[in-house]
């Protein structure tokens, strides 16, 4: 069982995602969208229909914003399979 049951199909999206050492409760909400991210990333898609599409952001009406929502999202999902999981995990009641 996960600690944190904020998880949500269509969270709010901030310009800009956690730049810290520890999971977050915006984390925990994002996990979906950053796993889409990386699936994304995996496929070669285009950045500017990924941050339309999951980041509900439009690169053409916003570019600079949509890059950035976009950078500091792939960031943290990255950090998130390379640090973050092993916080999730010590999350999970051992029941």
């Amino acid at each position: 069982m996960i600690a944190h049951a904020n998880i949500t199909l269509d969270p709010a999206i901030a310009d800009e995602a956690p730049r810290v050492g520890n999971l977050t409760d915006y984390d925990f909400t994002m996990l979906e969208c950053y796993l889409r991210l990386l699936d994304a990333e995996k496929e070669g898609a285009d950045w500017r229909e990924v941050a339309s599409i999951v980041l509900k952001v439009d690169p053409d009406k916003h570019y600079a914003r949509a890059k950035t929502i976009y950078d500091s999202h792939m960031a943290r999902a990255h950090w998130m399979t390379e640090c973050g999981f092993r916080q999730l995990l010590r999350e999970v009641d051992p029941e």
